[in-house]
């Protein structure tokens, strides 16, 4: 057989490209992978601090945006993060569960990679790194040239990622190519991201807060920075975000303020109010607040409007850090052009679109790579 023949072609050696092509492997399947990096899997080699959040236990629906929502529940059911667990399990790799359903594992995020290799080699399947693809074509088998040779599949599965974290390579090569095959594109912009916004002497500074965007609203830290705020709050609501739009923080999730400090009022009624803040907050952030004053000096309608203020601190974004600091893109190839069981493209019979190239954003904590094991091994059952 000429070696240039291949079944399937996965292009992009990430989690779903890496996911699709063992499943397909396994299947007796004959697959390359092109990776035009010098290294496979490289956002999970650096994502979790090095340690890989790989899912989360509490996985679903719900927690992924697509401008149509129920697109993704056929590949989440159809493989599960208990499934990726028990992969997960069946290669020893040790794991831990942080707060939130996170999980990570215990050693390096190099175990995951390791993993998947394995089970790719299992597969028999043939993956080649530094291939730049110059162009995709079709007529009765897909015709792949790349800068180290042309390959000939009956199906290729684009697997690319988004445009997020540019540093590492990413790049709208999914996008181009799905547009050149006549698929729409929904809108995309940076997701998981840090909001710029005017808050001087601040940087350093971080809290447990509530914060709200819309109809979602997550509890987590909230981090200050140089250029505005950030940390997991901060970066859930991003995805909710849009440009001119209010967002609301409650700086005391879980406490009555306004029957805290009445009650400091009658207890130390010579504190200062920005000290009784500090108690309850970092000093360097209750200070920006500016409340001045004895807090037995303040009328209960004073205490109550310094309360509002504290569960409800407003304020605009002036925009978000870009898709340099984004750890997704939200958006992508639309999902009216895909089969949500199997992710071929409807009108290109042969063309899978998988993982963050898909209209499916999934919350931070582990959900965006469950969605790619799920949608890679959708379509690695089917190619």
């Amino acid at each position: 057989m000429n070696r240039c023949l291949f079944d399937v072609i996965v292009v992009g050696a990430g989690a779903a490209g890496l996911m699709c092509a063992l499943r397909a492997g396994q299947r007796g399947r004959r697959v390359l992978v092109l990776e035009h990096a010098e290294k496979v899997g490289k956002k999970i080699l650096i994502s979790g601090g090095g340690r890989c959040n790989f899912t989360n236990a509490d996985s679903r629906p719900e927690a992924f945006l697509s401008a149509n929502p129920h697109f993704c529940k056929s590949a989440l059911a159809r493989y599960t993060h208990h499934d990726f667990i028990a992969l997960v399990d069946k290669h020893r790799i040790a794991w831990h569960e942080k707060t939130l359903g996170q999980l990570f594992c215990d050693g390096s995020a190099r175990q995951i990679v390791a993993m998947l290799l394995s089970e790719c080699s299992a597969g028999g399947v043939d993956i080649r790194v530094l291939h730049r693809i110059g162009s995709i074509e079709r007529s009765d088998r897909f015709s792949v040239r790349t800068d180290k040779g042309d390959f000939e599949a009956s199906s290729v599965v684009l697997a690319t990622g988004g445009l997020s974290i540019p540093k590492m390579g990413a790049t709208g090569f999914t996008h181009d190519v799905a547009r050149r095959f006549g698929l729409a594109i929904a809108e995309m912009r940076p997701a998981l991201v840090p909001l710029t916004v005017d808050v001087p002497g601040l940087s350093g500074v971080s809290l447990d807060v509530m914060a709200r965007c819309g109809r979602a609203t997550f509890r987590e830290a909230m981090l200050f920075t140089h250029r505005g705020l950030s940390g997991p709050a901060i970066l859930q609501i991003s995805s909710y975000w849009r440009e001119g739009q209010e967002i609301s923080i409650d700086l005391l999730p879980g406490i009555d303020a306004a029957a805290l400090l009445k009650e400091r009022k009658r207890v130390r009624p010579k504190a200062e109010l920005r000290t009784i803040l500090a108690e309850l907050m970092p000093q360097r952030f209750a200070q920006h607040l500016a409340f001045v004053g004895a807090i037995g000096e303040h009328r209960d309608k004073e205490l109550e409007a310094v309360a509002e203020r504290l569960k409800d601190w407003r304020l605009v974004p002036t925009g978000t850090e870009g898709y340099a600091k984004a750890e997704v893109t939200l958006g992508g190839v639309d999902t009216a052009e895909l089969a949500s069981r199997t992710l071929e493209a409807r009108k290109v019979p042969g063309l899978y679109v998988i993982g963050e190239a898909v209209d499916v954003t999934g919350w931070l904590g582990g959900y965006n790579f469950q969605w790619a094991w799920s949608s890679g091994w959708a379509a690695g059952e089917t190619v």
